[in-house]
């Protein structure tokens, strides 16, 4: 079956690992998002001087968070890859953020952790057997990524791999 679009791809592969789509690169210094009407990617903004992703970027597919956007995702592993490339993965967990909405109020934006299937076992089965120092530095990235615009994000916690699944497949546009 072709999709049309990379957000129109399920969530899951057919052996029932999750997809994500990646956008932007770790090492990336722009945020790119995938712009559905037009089938490619463009550059978002700038993130503000010193920061870039420290993992792979993007979004799990037939999915819709409470932002209206597809579900966040950063993935942990070693190499970078570009945007467009799905990556098979094992949801490690989430971190639990709220953003201000467009209409002021304070709406979910919670961020999936995931690692891909190919990179082998890692040290850690859950984001929060990430070392602390670890977990700080990316809830510190969470922030400053969006440091110049008026999302004012806070991060209220993270929570392990089932909570994850459960988060996802509560935003899934498609049975999975």
């Amino acid at each position: 079956m072709a999709f049309s679009s990379l957000i129109e791809l399920p969530p899951r592969d057919s052996d029932g690992t999750f997809r994500v789509v990646v956008e932007s690169p770790k090492g990336s210094t722009v945020k790119l998002t995938y712009e559905e009407h037009l089938g490619t990617f463009m550059v978002s903004r700038a993130l503000p001087l010193g920061v870039s992703y420290p993992y792979d970027w993007g979004f799990i597919p037939g999915t819709r968070a409470a932002d209206g956007d597809p579900v966040d995702a950063l993935v942990i592993h070693d190499a970078s890859t570009y945007p467009g490339v799905v990556l098979s993965c094992r949801l490690l967990g989430l971190v639990v953020v709220t953003d201000k909405g467009k209409d002021g109020r304070r709406v979910e934006n919670n961020r999936v952790i995931a690692a891909p299937n190919w990179n082998g076992p890692l040290e850690f089965d859950r984001a929060r057997d990430l070392p602390r120092r670890a977990r700080e530095e990316l809830a510190q990235f969470f922030l400053s990524t969006t440091f110049f615009t008026a999302k004012n994000p806070e991060i209220r916690g993270w929570k392990g791999p089932t909570a994850a699944e459960a988060f996802v497949r509560k935003q899934t546009t498609a049975g999975i």
